[in-house]
């Protein structure tokens, strides 16, 4: 989960969807705000035009530290490079949210704090995370966001705790298609474009009925405009999930994202790490490891997560590795635009899967042919 430059980290969250056209406008010097040393968040102007106030709530530090009990222990939700996640109750409100107060002398820095607080104040969907309000006391620096009581993906995909129900199928779709609309919605509706920089699971948070919701925007950019076919900037992000081309060169584009959907897509179907060292030998990057598989449609199969124990659709497994492949290229403009990737997800997502009355899947002995038997 670590930050890293020339490979990788990340950041927080957005809202509802409106119908409103200026809803989606983000001002195009967002990237250039300086961030003075005391931070006045709600005093950064927009030189484009419009209100220079920020939506969401100021809290004090004393509010957060009480509704967190202190920050006690037994509110930790979770620990990154970029500090610690709190759950707590908004006493004014009786909410209950998720705080993330940023390490002091961690790699999260003030640029990354404003960045976040912006773009979430201005980008609003269903798929993107809410941020409630931020405090920027002293050298205090907590965003606060709805809480997700479900915790990211990447709980429910990796080292599953016992209390922990498996994903199945037919959820899986529903999370990989909604996590699509929220990228469609930063690349397409948002005007100028969003390039997220920093998708994998432990960014997408799920709810109580598993919906998906991108996390963590402080490594987003403004994608380029104009006649501009890339923003080249330092490398930042999570390795594994980097696009190649973004790697050795830190030119970014909005494809560089969709590889990163891609590698996500492939955790969800396969149940394996992006990265993962204690794999044997070739198996250590999930996309080198599935470049190989891709070429032969019979050893689909043996990609299928065995969490899910055969109980899984042979068409829809094909077709979810085959958008997986195509946002995976190691050439840029041979990956599919975002939109398309969920119009294939939706569709998937709607072909509801029955282990009861649909055929399950096994593998014969010592074959990479899959094998079709029906559970009676």
């Amino acid at each position: 989960m670590g930050w890293f430059q020339c490979s990788g980290k990340s950041k927080k969250k957005g809202k509802k969807q409106k119908g409103n056209k200026s809803d989606h406008q983000i001002p195009s010097n967002i990237d250039k705000q300086k961030v003075n040393s005391s931070l006045d968040v709600q005093k950064e102007s927009f030189k484009d035009g419009g209100s220079g106030y920020i939506a969401a709530h100021t809290f004090t530090f004393l509010e957060l530290a009480t509704a967190t009990k202190n920050f006690r222990a037994d509110c930790l939700l979770g620990e990154g490079g970029f500090g610690r996640v709190y759950r707590g109750r908004l006493e004014s409100t009786n909410q209950i949210v998720a705080i993330k107060q940023l390490d002091r002398n961690g790699l999260q820095g003030n640029r990354e704090f404003l960045v976040e607080v912006l773009m979430l104040s201005l980008l609003h969907h269903p798929h993107l995370v809410n941020l409630i309000g931020y405090c920027a006391d002293g050298d205090q620096r907590l965003l606060v966001y709805e809480y997700m009581s479900l915790g990211s993906l990447e709980d429910h995909l990796h080292d599953i705790s016992p209390d922990k129900k498996r994903l199945d199928w037919n959820t899986r779709m529903k999370i990989a298609a909604g996590a699509a609309k929220g990228l469609e919605y930063l690349h397409d509706k948002a005007n100028p474009p969003v390039i997220y920089r920093d998708l994998k699971c432990s960014n997408i948070l799920l709810d109580e009925a598993y919906n998906p919701k991108l996390s963590d925007f402080g490594l987003a950019k403004l994608g380029p405009v104009g006649d501009k076919t890339h923003v080249s900037t330092r490398v930042m992000g999570t390795y594994g999930y980097c696009a190649p081309e973004y790697a050795m060169t830190g030119q970014l584009t909005l494809k560089s994202d969709v590889y990163s959907f891609g590698v996500v897509l492939l955790e969800i179907v396969t149940g394996r790490k992006a990265i993962d060292n204690s794999r044997a030998a070739g198996e250590h990057n999930l996309v080198a490891w599935a470049r190989p598989l891709f070429k032969d449609r019979r050893k689909f199969s043996q990609m299928a997560d065995p969490m899910l124990q055969g109980q899984y659709p042979s068409r829809g497994l094909y077709q979810a590795l085959a958008v997986a492949a195509m946002c995976v290229q190691e050439q840029p403009n041979m990956r599919p635009l975002i939109a398309d990737v969920v119009t294939a997800l939706t569709y998937l997502a709607s072909q509801k899967y029955n282990p009861e009355t649909q055929p399950v899947q096994r593998l014969s002995s010592g074959s990479s042919t899959p094998r079709v038997r029906r559970e009676l």
